[in-house]
């Protein structure tokens, strides 16, 4: 039976290798077996991958580049440098057993995946011409993978340029979205994405505030609160209640909350349904974010504030990415609805910020075509 190592680098990067594993085997003619190292997180728990190797979450949540020093040096007292040791270990000793390895996510997933002794397939989820190009010591790397594919054409073809054969059939990310089918919730609601680190259940409730002062000023409006599978559903109640919220068991949907006349359903699985009954998107995310805007939502997100002001190269990374598709509001929850009032009040400009998700996100088909190329690359 022919062996797949995937190596994944965030908890976005392992939901797209997850995606890419799915369509291996539906094209697959027979059994594979395919294993998953996360190197950020503890794994991806589903039935695409099995989780294999050293593996920790760490207080970052891998979010430290940009001379974020102070996360660094979190990660490294949580153990971080022994971590990585064992994770490079594991590949250089293990990785000989692998038909195909399969780098997801920036040029350190790819750098560590070299050490299973084999050209490695590389999807790149980051990096974009939009944000910031490929630097030399990336693009050294990038010549030593069998493959590589990028997030978008115009990062593929500066790729081309530099002497690295890039290409982009479509943005996985994109096809991370699910079955958009069936009916939203009746009601008007906005798509709350609260991300898929520790520090989701703090902004959920900060996005819920942001809510509630919205309804205030249009009524009936709603909140679909987005949990990522690897976060605790009773975690986000009780936080919810303590702050103010009715919680209560709510039919299909995880829980349902309610304040003042304010309307919240958590929700879990597919997101393409949620995202469908939604006008916007008010999300701290990263992947998620990424993903409402494919989908054609206007993408507003908190200023950075207090702690969450650390990783604001982050939030000014997603800004250039999806360009006038996202808008940056107050943090206050009333200064924040405010402004997401008066941007639901102009059609012409949800209009263009919903052109401007799809236009920067892409087309979906990325998947399939990978996974095609992964198939090639384990036959060869």
């Amino acid at each position: 039976m022919r062996r797949l190592l995937f190596v994944s680098n965030g908890h976005g990067e392992a939901a797209v290798a997850a995606r890419l594993a799915r369509d291996v085997r539906g094209l697959a003619g027979t059994p594979l077996t395919i294993d998953h190292l996360p190197l950020v997180g503890e794994g991806v728990a589903n039935d695409a991958l099995e989780d294999v190797g050293p593996r920790r979450a760490m207080p970052s949540g891998g979010l430290v580049a940009m001379g974020n020093v102070r996360a660094l040096y979190a990660d490294f007292r949580a153990g971080l440098a022994t971590l990585v040791a064992r994770q490079a270990f594991f590949l250089r000793n293990e990785g000989v057993r692998y038909d195909a390895t399969i780098a997801v996510g920036d040029a350190y997933a790819l750098a560590l995946t070299l050490l299973a002794g084999r050209a490695p397939i590389y999807v790149g989820t980051a990096k974009s011409v939009y944000v910031a190009p490929y630097g030399p010591g990336e693009r050294l790397l990038l010549r030593k993978a069998k493959r590589v594919f990028v997030r978008d054409e115009p990062t593929a073809a500066e790729l081309r340029r530099r002497g690295v054969r890039a290409e982009a059939p479509g943005n996985v990310i994109v096809d991370l979205l699910g079955d958009a089918q069936g009916p939203p919730p009746d009601g008007e609601w906005l798509a709350l994405l609260p991300g898929s680190r520790e520090p989701a259940y703090a902004d959920a409730v900060r996005l819920a505030r942001v809510v509630h002062a919205l309804a205030q000023r249009r009524p009936g409006f709603g909140a679909l609160l987005s949990i990522a599978p690897a976060l605790d559903a009773e975690r986000f109640a009780r936080l919810l209640s303590d702050d103010g919220w009715s919680v209560s068991a709510h039919g299909g949907a995880l829980f349902g909350a309610s304040r003042n006349g304010t309307r919240l359903l958590a929700w879990r699985g597919a997101s393409g349904a949620m995202l469908r009954g939604s006008r916007l998107a008010l999300g701290q995310a990263g992947t998620a974010n990424e993903q409402a805007a494919a989908f054609g939502l206007p993408i507003v997100v908190l200023e950075p504030s207090g702690r969450d002001a650390l990783n604001g190269w982050y939030r000014m990374r997603q800004r250039r990415l999806l360009g006038e598709a996202l808008l940056i509001v107050p943090a206050d929850g009333d200064e924040a609805a405010a402004r997401i009032d008066a941007l639901l009040a102009d059609p012409d400009r949800m209009a263009a910020m919903a052109a401007a998700g799809r236009r920067r996100m892409g087309a979906p088909g990325g998947s399939r075509a990978i996974a095609g190329a992964i198939l090639e690359a384990v036959s060869s």
